[in-house]
């Protein structure tokens, strides 16, 4: 189990505690934070990176029932069309674990039957393991057909009138949860040619279509603008000399205020989190089914959740960079007191991975060395921070914090108290320890559709969270900067370190030599 305790509290005022004094005492020490970075500050890593960086660097995560609190899964019981069925049933109806055909069959609705919302985001979710979207929507609509006797010359149209909404309200959730899904023609041909079959038996079919296809085009287009091109200026910087004001405009001369900028960081995050599609959890972490002879669809569609992996190194580096800018330490002092503002800001809002990016970046080594710096700062409210965010317990307090601010979403009375954005770096690593400690089917050849819950859970609850609309009106200035500004490369940041505060020992005297060489031309 979690270690429990007290989440965010409800409302959050603008200027208000951490309700964290119990820390206090026990971070008492002075001085500059640890050498390390405790998130994924580094080169923006793609996703084999990311799984390496995830597998060697981060403790294995407990299992997702600890997380997440069951809800109803699953259909009702029933009759598996290959006469048998593995496994006791799972949470109202749902199958511990299945064959492929047994579960789509409990995808198709009938006259009196229609699967459990749960089911069908589960379903969809993971189905792509073992079959294409086109594939499944094709066996989808055949079934639908047949068992409906849809290809006959004459319909039955009371049993259409009582079939036809229910097959609707599957698309409609199809299409509303995976639009990406129905990106090629084909699948759009195969919905029309269901609906086309039931539209002569109701016009309100054909109208309900249109306006489904509609939608449909609509997120996609949405979807085709991600957010890949907002980091015009992600790759890091060589240091050439500290840039003359003129060219390089500091982030306090942008927006000087804590609150401010963490309104704006949450902004940033949302849009990005909007375009993470649920499939993109699936189809980085997998491995091709066994018993597929097609070849693995989705090396190539991750685009939305690398972006944002690199959006948390990015906010890193620009930490880095702001702080080891300035010239002057009490400069250099006044900009991480005021990143630790932010930092607290980002807690109450319930921006974890921004807290978690800013974390890293003062934790950097060339951050963290500049200890006549560190020496002008005021740290208890890092210290805390600091321990709030610590991977110690597989991360206790952040989870505890994380499930404080998802019961204040539930029962939200404001736009502002449903924030929840998780430290999504950790989120990944649950997900991916859970796709590595559980079989994708079992020895039977049945699906595991228990491992499959587990995932929906963790990955619904994201869904849920990335739908909150952004209450904090966009300020353009400064959400351009935080895409824009130039960051130092590693070797930068240390170089402008060593510019800063000079070497303490013979290897920062050595490495300092080196990059004047290397990076100023200088001896």
């Amino acid at each position: 189990m979690l270690c429990s305790g007290a989440g965010i509290p409800g409302s959050p005022p603008r200027k208000r505690s951490l309700g964290l004094g119990g820390y206090q005492s026990a971070w008492r020490r002075r001085g500059p934070p640890s050498q390390e970075p405790r998130g994924l500050a580094g080169p923006s890593p793609g996703v084999p990176q990311l799984l390496l960086l995830l597998q060697t660097g981060m403790p294995r995560t407990l299992s997702a029932s600890d997380m997440v609190t069951p809800g109803s899964l699953g259909p009702p019981a029933t009759e598996p069309t290959d006469g048998k069925q593995a496994g006791q049933p799972l949470l109202d109806g749902a199958p511990s674990s299945a064959s492929l055909d047994t579960l789509i069959q409990q995808l198709v609705p009938t006259t009196d039957y229609y699967p459990e919302k749960a089911y069908i985001f589960t379903f969809l979710l993971s189905s792509r393991l073992f079959i294409e979207p086109r594939e499944l929507l094709a066996r989808v609509c055949h079934l639908c057909i047949e068992q409906q006797q849809l290809d006959q010359p004459v319909l039955d149209k009371a049993r259409v009138r009582k079939f036809g909404p229910k097959l609707l309200q599957l698309l409609a959730e199809w299409t509303e949860t995976f639009p990406r899904d129905f990106q090629e023609e084909s699948t759009i041909g195969h919905l029309k040619d269901v609906m086309g079959r039931i539209a002569p038996c109701d016009e309100a079919y054909r109208k309900r279509m249109q306006q489904l296809l509609q939608a449909l085009h609509q997120r996609l287009a949405a979807q085709g603008q991600g957010p890949e091109g907002l980091l015009g200026a992600d790759k890091p910087v060589s240091y050439r000399t500290k840039p003359p004001a003129s060219i390089h405009r500091e982030l306090l001369g942008v927006c000087s205020d804590p609150y401010t900028l963490a309104q704006q960081l949450t902004h940033v995050e949302l849009e990005r989190l909007r375009h993470i599609g649920p499939e993109e959890f699936v189809q980085a972490f997998v491995n091709k089914d066994p018993l597929a002879s097609t070849k693995p669809c989705f090396s190539d569609k991750t685009n939305n959740l690398e972006a944002y992996v690199k959006w948390f190194n990015r906010l890193c580096y620009l930490v880095a960079t702001e702080i080891c800018m300035p010239a002057k330490k009490k400069q250099r002092a006044q900009v991480v007191e005021f990143f630790i503002d932010v930092a607290r800001e980002c807690f109450n809002i319930g921006n974890f991975n921004s807290l978690m990016a800013i974390i890293s970046g003062m934790n950097m080594s060339p951050v963290s060395r500049l200890k006549k710096t560190w020496a002008k700062v005021k740290t208890a409210k890092f210290f805390i921070l600091e321990h709030q965010m610590d991977p110690t317990g597989n991360f206790c307090n952040y989870r505890t914090a994380l499930r404080g601010a998802a019961h204040r979403s539930l029962t939200a009375h404001s736009s502002r108290e449903k924030i929840v954005i998780p430290f999504f770096s950790l989120l990944i690593k649950d997900i991916y320890f859970l796709n590595e400690g559980c079989a994708n089917r079992l020895p039977n050849g049945h699906v595991n559709f228990e491992k499959f819950l587990e995932l929906s859970k963790q990955v619904g609850e994201f869904i849920t969270w990335k739908q909150v609309e952004c209450p904090f009106e966009q300020d353009p200035s400064i959400t351009h900067y935080l895409h824009t500004a130039p960051i130092f490369s590693e070797d930068g940041l240390y170089l402008a370190s060593y510019e800063s505060e000079s070497p303490e020992n013979q290897t920062e005297k050595e490495r300092w030599k080196s990059l004047r060489s290397s990076i100023l031309g200088k001896t």
